[in-house]
């Protein structure tokens, strides 16, 4: 099974045949982690760079966990503890540690369209882990990957993805990939955080009434309001937020159905979603950080070329 993209920039560049193969992988992965011994030699002579330009900590601890489960040898470079803060370019900082002879490089960045940027300019395949607001595609990818896993199929399932719509990497992955495998897409949270373009631009439903949202669809996906991305106010409070868009126990009980509850994490709890509706049987939240290593595994052992998985 070979994929059709040397790297992995976005949803966006992969075809459905793609996805459905990174999926199918990370199924045969995920029966690996349940083994007594999680490890396999697939990676053993693979060198991947972890290069983290911004704050990271469960997207870097999952790509760790699942180059060590396939044997790489992996290096950590975060920013702040390099020359990037002595003024040093991306291109100079990549290539000094492409002279060591790294074969992959995982990237996050705050700048939409550095992995594109490094993609033409150096030969070693690049995993996209966030570029500022465009995409975040191993997060699409693991989010899919749980669905399929909890509701059987992705093909007519109905995706409210809720929050922060336009500040929100993980949206725009999920958006590409949920169309792609024919799945309904909705976007729902305040006015101010949903870009007036989407609706046509990517021919998916935008509610701006919670309630009506939820009894809609069968799976929400809940976002993180990004006050760190955000430059100007664009609603009231948190607590304002919260009391319009935030999930709680009571509003999942007053559907007339179980909806399923995700969230890519972290969660601002009681803000986007209360404990009782995070840690709730209906909440499928720890699967995604579980399933994250899984389909994480799979990208890095298709793009290396899927030798061996599990001798």
């Amino acid at each position: 099974m070979q994929l059709s993209v040397k790297h992995l920039l976005g949803i966006r560049d992969l075809s459905r045949q793609d996805i459905q193969i990174i999926l199918d992988t990370a199924t045969q992965f995920k029966e690996v982690l349940q083994r007594p011994i999680k490890k396999v030699p697939s990676l053993r002579d693979v060198t991947i760079v972890n290069l983290f330009f911004e704050n990271s900590t469960r997207t870097r601890i999952s790509f760790e966990l699942a180059e060590k489960r396939l044997s790489a040898d992996s290096i950590n470079f975060t920013a702040s503890a390099s020359s990037v803060s002595k003024g040093e370019t991306l291109l100079d900082t990549v290539n000094n540690i492409l002279s060591m002879k790294v074969d992959m490089v995982v990237m996050r960045h705050s700048a939409s369209g550095a992995p594109h940027f490094l993609a033409k300019h150096i030969p070693a395949a690049i995993v996209n882990a966030g570029d500022g607001i465009n995409e975040h595609p191993t997060q699409g990818l693991l989010d899919a990957f749980s669905m399929r896993e909890k509701l059987g199929r992705l093909e007519g399932l109905k995706v409210a993805i809720i929050g922060d719509i336009m500040h929100s990497r993980v949206a725009m992955s999920n958006i590409y990939l949920l169309k792609k495998m024919g799945a309904e897409v909705m976007v729902a949270g305040p006015p101010t955080l949903i870009p007036k373009y989407i609706q046509e631009a990517f021919d998916i439903r935008v509610e701006y009434n919670l309630k009506k949202a939820l009894q809609w669809c069968d799976v929400a996906n809940v976002l993180r309001i990004q006050l760190e991305r955000q430059n100007q106010v664009l609603f009231s409070s948190l607590r304002e937020y919260s009391l319009a868009y935030g999930i709680n126990k009571q509003i999942l009980d007053s559907l007339d159905k179980k909806i399923v509850i995700m969230h890519p994490g972290p969660i601002n709890r009681g803000v986007e979603l209360d404990s009782d509706a995070a840690d709730s049987a209906q909440s499928i939240i720890l699967n995604q950080v579980e399933n994250g290593v899984a389909v994480r595994m799979a990208v890095l052992y298709l793009l290396s070329g899927g030798r061996e998985m599990t001798n």
